[in-house]
């Protein structure tokens, strides 16, 4: 495995921690090696004690030992090399040598840009053989021309099958426990629509602002850094047809249908479907923190949106008329990602009281799937109140330690199952229904509202299910 960009934040706080857990499980071949790539002139010894470093931060106590690290660090090695210099390929392939008959992966944790050149350099310098493949992080390309352009280039190197494109929520334990919940279980099927559901939330809120990604961010903001993949990614998980057979092809057929499926919001319909945000001065924690363009690496009047909510429709006969609501935004008042099924009502209230009737499904920060009803308060007369019948998958399987996203979707890789990972036409299908709406916002100009940190967006997302006599699902709702 070959890590371009080894000495990132994504390489050293994701990639290589997930490798070692992977190592010590025994998940690794013997004869697996680790190569880390990037521009600064360091030497093994001095990468290997990075990547201890950070690793140590990374890793519960409790799972680091030293001979176990020794034990990894005999995999890792690092080449100092520029990925836009196709003379250092030439270099790479004679450190590598010629044993083409191994698989080599060629991990990209690098900026977007670097993506059409790394895999042209690697078919000039002939290590693009037909056991090679390659792994792109999101975001693919910013907009559907960049994202086909990019595709185009990988696809002239490597074929569909080798290319893996990858999305860490895919490989969260709680977003595959819905799939099974779906379809391994009878009970859900026949209400999983139209009819029975009043509608969808799926909702992914940070604390955090932009941290170092400032530059980066400010260039794509939330929608495309956060709704053209993850949430996209979630809302087709929920809405897809039951697959033929659980393998690649047959589940990506699947969840490009439903993208494809997607009423567009172009023009006017944006001020009415959409709102964005951008955060400003405010509390999280008790701490003071600025506003979003006093952000390092942030333009000081940058219109970049923070914050993103949006009313989809899903143009089928399973869903039509079922609101999906997405949001998702920076400097909120707590981290959740959670999809939240709320069902209609009965069709008479016998009992007068509101009804739960809703499926919680939450993926951080804890993982749990939780159906909410409605019971009867102990005590005289028939008071109800919502209860819960709860799954804590922490809990549930208490003798197995979770595994990180990350750690999943490496070993899917290694063994070349590409079921977790998003296709081409995934890609550009979802690419296709973001594209209108950021060009809406930008003809009509719709400038981002304010919100304060610590707060949970602008009161205008409010107003988008409000409008509907609906809310979002927020801790302080009692049915929450």
């Amino acid at each position: 495995m070959l890590v371009f960009g080894g000495t990132g934040d994504l390489a050293l706080h994701k990639l290589l921690p997930a490798l070692y857990h992977l190592h010590r499980a025994g998940r690794l071949h013997a004869d697996t090696r680790i190569l880390a790539l990037a521009r600064s002139q360091q030497s093994r010894s001095t990468y290997q004690a990075l990547a201890e470093r950070h690793c140590r931060a990374q890793v519960a106590r409790s799972e680091f030992d030293t001979d176990t690290w020794a034990r990894f660090a005999e995999r890792l090695d690092y080449l100092p090399m520029d990925a836009s210099q196709s003379a250092d390929f030439g270099r790479l392939g004679k450190h590598l040598g010629t044993a083409q008959d191994r698989v080599r992966i060629y991990y990209l944790a690098t900026a977007p840009s670097l993506f059409e050149d790394i895999a042209s350099h690697l078919k000039i310098a002939g290590l693009a053989g037909p056991k090679a493949r390659i792994v792109l992080e999101k975001p693919i390309g910013h907009s559907l021309q960049s994202a086909q352009a990019i595709n185009a280039a990988i696809g002239a190197v490597f074929d569909e099958s080798r290319v893996f494109r990858i999305d860490h929520y895919l490989g969260k334990e709680t977003v595959q426990n819905l799939m099974a919940l779906r379809f391994a279980n009878a009970l859900f099927e026949p209400v999983w629509r139209t009819g029975h559901i009043d509608h969808v939330q799926i909702s992914v809120g940070e604390t955090l602002g932009v941290e170092n990604r400032g530059s980066y961010y400010d260039q794509a903001g939330a929608m495309r850094d956060m709704v053209q993949n993850h949430l996209l990614q979630l809302l087709c998980l929920v809405a897809m047809e039951a697959p033929v057979r659980f393998d690649a092809e047959s589940v990506r057929n699947e969840k490009v249908k439903i993208l494809e499926a997607l009423k567009p919001i172009t023009g006017l319909d944006v001020q009415d479907q959409t709102v964005r945000g951008q955060y400003t001065a405010g509390k999280i924690g008790g701490q003071e923190v600025p506003a979003y363009y006093f952000e390092r690496n942030v333009d000081n009047d940058s219109d970049t949106e923070t914050f993103v909510a949006i009313q989809a429709q899903i143009n089928n006969w399973r869903w039509a008329g079922v609101p999906f609501y997405l949001r998702t935004g920076k400097r909120l008042a707590r981290k959740t990602s959670e999809i939240l099924i709320q069902f209609k009502p009965v069709p008479h209230q016998l009992f007068g009281n509101g009804e739960a009737n809703r499926l919680l499904i939450r993926l951080q920060p804890e993982e749990r799937i939780s159906l909410q009803l409605m019971g009867k308060s102990p005590g005289k007369g028939m008071r109800l109140q919502p209860v819960e019948l709860d799954l804590n998958l922490a809990d549930a399987f208490q003798q197995q330690r979770r595994w990180d996203a990350y750690e999943r979707l490496l070993l899917d890789v290694i063994e070349g199952d590409s079921t977790l990972f998003m296709r081409r036409d995934e890609v550009e299908a979802a690419w296709r229904w973001v594209d209108p709406i950021i060009q809406g916002w930008h003809d009509h100009y719709q400038s981002p509202r304010p919100y304060a940190a610590g707060s949970n967006g602008p009161e205008q997302a409010d107003n988008l299910l409000e409008r509907h006599e609906r809310h979002w699902a927020e801790p302080q709702d009692p049915q929450y």
